[in-house]
């Protein structure tokens, strides 16, 4: 746990995830206690870790009022309800909070802001889902989740959902399958939202790409850019081709160019890795990567002809990322492609083969 600016925690806290050695968890304090962003995987040893950090700066959970969380990935909001239920704290996250598959957007949302297009093909992907039986009771996040996972990819690669681990599903797949795991948001937020959070304001922004809800955090007055994932300081986040936006990848990017144009950053708080400066040249950074990426699909397109996603993702990728991933990436990848006219596809044998125009 280190104090990295005035009232303003880092705490590690460690998961065991492909490429990951730990999660930011980060306490705004205040006199009433503390809110937490961002509060790590389920179970009981996160729950230990936090006990831990909070101890270190003379807390502990039930000081948590809030917690807020930037996106609907376990690392993320896996132990927010530990903390309601414990310490009685509020849940804030975006209003479509669940990749696209959560609650539909409430179109009279109390701050009046426009619902955005991911907002609105997530609504409509729900409707679809659930428009056989509209009597029944609503359909909690775990069934939504058991019906995401395992469903067919779009292209006829590799399943949806985490990889299984000797044919086994995870410890957290298993967790978020049985429980009261997945967050029941208190306070749904919209962009240009403001929360009042360590005696200063913290202006929502929503930049979808990593999930359609992943929202940011800024404080004009320290000038702290809290992150999320949306923008690392070393790696770049997943861009999946299978949430609610059609074209991701440049969903993505647009929101790149949204954090980049935030003025009054002088420090960025990631989900993962340490804080850094620069915060618009690293979103170029990460741009450049993904039109670096577009350039070398377009050349797998030219040396293998037509293809598919699984055969561009094993070109793309070293095999020990091969999988639902990174078939998911490379889909976001022709996919844009497609959209910018500079391939085409077609289904062959239930599989989608792209084209290099």
């Amino acid at each position: 746990m280190t104090e990295v600016f005035p009232n303003v925690l880092r705490m590690e806290l460690p998961i065991s995830m492909p490429g990951l050695g730990h999660v930011n968890c980060y306490a705004l304090l205040d006199d009433d206690g503390a809110a937490v962003i961002d509060p790590g995987l389920p179970g009981p040893d996160t729950e230990d870790a936090i006990r831990h950090r909070l101890k270190q700066a003379g807390l502990c959970e039930t000081d948590v009022h809030t917690v807020i969380v930037t996106h609907s990935h376990p690392d993320h909001f896996g132990s927010a309800n530990w903390l309601a239920k414990t310490a009685g704290a509020r849940i804030i996250a975006y209003q479509s909070f669940g990749w696209g598959i959560g609650a539909a957007p409430d179109h009279d949302h109390k701050h009046g802001h426009e619902v955005s297009v991911d907002d609105i093909q997530a609504h409509r992907d729900v409707v679809a889902s659930e428009a056989e039986d509209a009597n029944r009771e609503p359909i909690s996040m775990q069934e939504r989740w058991r019906k995401h996972k395992g469903r067919s990819s779009p292209w006829g690669g590799s399943p949806l959902g985490p990889p299984k681990i000797d044919g086994k599903d995870s410890k957290i797949a298993k967790l978020m399958m049985s429980g009261d795991v997945f967050p029941i948001v208190s306070d749904p937020v919209a962009d240009g939202d403001v929360l009042r959070l360590a005696g200063r304001e913290w202006f929502i922004r929503h930049t979808p790409g990593h999930t359609a809800d992943h929202i940011c955090l800024h404080s004009p007055e320290l000038e702290l850019f809290l992150a999320g994932d949306h923008v690392l300081p070393t790696i770049t986040p997943h861009i999946s081709g299978t949430g609610p936006s059609e074209n991701p990848l440049e969903v993505f990017m647009t929101s790149l160019d949204k954090a980049a144009a935030t003025e009054a950053v002088k420090c960025v708080l990631p989900a993962h890795g340490n804080p850094f400066e620069n915060l618009a040249e690293r979103t170029q950074d990460i741009k450049r990567h993904h039109h670096e990426r577009l350039d070398r699909v377009k050349e797998i397109g030219l040396e293998l002809g037509p293809a598919t996603v699984v055969d561009f993702s094993k070109k793309l990728f070293k095999e020990r990322s091969w999988g639902s991933m990174a078939e998911s990436e490379t889909y976001a990848h022709l996919e844009f492609l497609r959209q910018k006219r500079e391939a085409d596809n077609y289904t062959e044998n239930g599989k989608l083969i792209y084209v290099m125009r």
